[in-house]
């Protein structure tokens, strides 16, 4: 049993890796796409995700859940908003890194948790932990640092921060999987999409059939580019605690920063080095608050068994989920990336 379980957990680290991984990558690919501009791009992306999930879900036999969505107005709502969301989140992304703010884009993930913890103050009126005010503040100061830098606000960065936070708050109201919450977006998505794509054809500006088989064949592959990130990481999310996937979560910023700067030689003048090194500052301050907060739970937690061998329901929160929040920014993980 525990030989199983390593082998699991194994496999789920393999997997957030690999979707983390994925995601982080993905600047590489949006350009391979030119001469399609981000609107053509985003609207492919669109039709080509639902084709994929509805794939997948036919292989699954996964739809009980559609009959039941349909039937509550209020969930629709709000699968419409979070498609509305993830629209603009993708489109900014997309642009951002065809007009070569691969490092800016980043940023906008690097500062989501923050963003998203100060939305929970804001709008649920939730508590914060003296650390996690003081990361919150020391982010506002990297905001402003930037954008003394800048010579203006990181607009890219706050519009993906501000839209991927937003989505998440409204993605745990719908309490959808991950995979039925994309067939479920996708889906408000596609006639819209599927119209664009159709009017920007019958005007001469669609690039689909314009430029061989190889560059439609890149167009429809922006459905796996989306899909197989999300099945990679449900797969890890169902083997591995939610706080190592809040963890994971750093690595697709990463990667999108390095790339900026060794792979497409955006500049990197000293303020915007300052700026960047204050948000990770506020992010060791989240983490270390978040594993010290997770220990602590679960010291409580083994001490209540030992002592009683029962856990007595108090509202404790597991140790794997209350990391998760502080971490992560949420109380279930993100299921949708770049």
């Amino acid at each position: 049993m525990a030989e199983k379980s390593k082998i699991e957990r194994r496999t789920g680290l393999l997997n957030g890796f690999a979707a983390y991984g994925m995601w982080g990558l993905v600047p590489l690919f949006w350009p391979l796409l030119k001469p399609a501009g981000a609107m053509e791009i985003l609207a492919h992306r669109m039709v080509w995700s639902l084709v994929i999930v509805i794939a997948a879900l036919l292989v699954m036999r996964r739809w009980a859940w559609a009959g039941e969505l349909l039937r509550q107005p209020r969930r629709l709502g709000l699968v419409t908003i979070a498609a509305a969301l993830i629209t603009v989140n993708w489109g900014v992304y997309i642009w951002a890194v065809n007009s070569g703010h691969v490092v800016e884009a980043s940023l906008g993930y690097f500062i989501n948790p923050l963003v998203t913890i100060a939305m929970g103050v804001l709008i649920l009126k939730e508590r914060l932990r003296p650390v996690q005010w003081a990361a919150v503040g020391v982010g506002f100061a990297a905001v402003v640092v930037l954008a003394i830098g800048y010579g203006r606000p990181p607009w890219i960065s706050l519009c993906l921060a501000f839209s991927f936070a937003t989505y998440g708050l409204v993605k745990k109201k719908v309490g959808l999987g991950g995979i039925e919450s994309l067939a479920a977006e996708t889906a408000v998505q596609f006639v819209p999409a599927l119209a664009y794509l159709l009017w920007l054809s019958s005007h001469g500006g669609s690039t689909f059939a314009a430029h061989g088989p190889g560059h439609a064949a890149l167009l429809a592959a922006t459905g796996v580019v989306t899909a197989l990130p999300l099945v990679c990481f449900g797969a890890a999310a169902i083997r591995v605690p939610l706080s190592t996937l809040g963890l994971l979560q750093y690595l697709a910023p990463v990667f999108q920063f390095l790339l900026g700067i060794l792979y497409f030689h955006e500049a990197m003048p000293p303020e915007r080095w300052a700026g960047f090194a204050l948000v990770w500052i506020a992010l060791a301050l989240l983490t270390g608050d978040a594993l010290r907060t997770a220990h602590r739970t679960a010291r409580a937690l083994r001490n209540g068994i030992g002592a009683s061998g029962a856990v007595v329901a108090t509202g404790t929160v597991s140790p794997a989920r209350r990391a998760d929040d502080v971490v992560a920014g949420s109380d279930q993980p993100v299921d949708a990336r770049p």
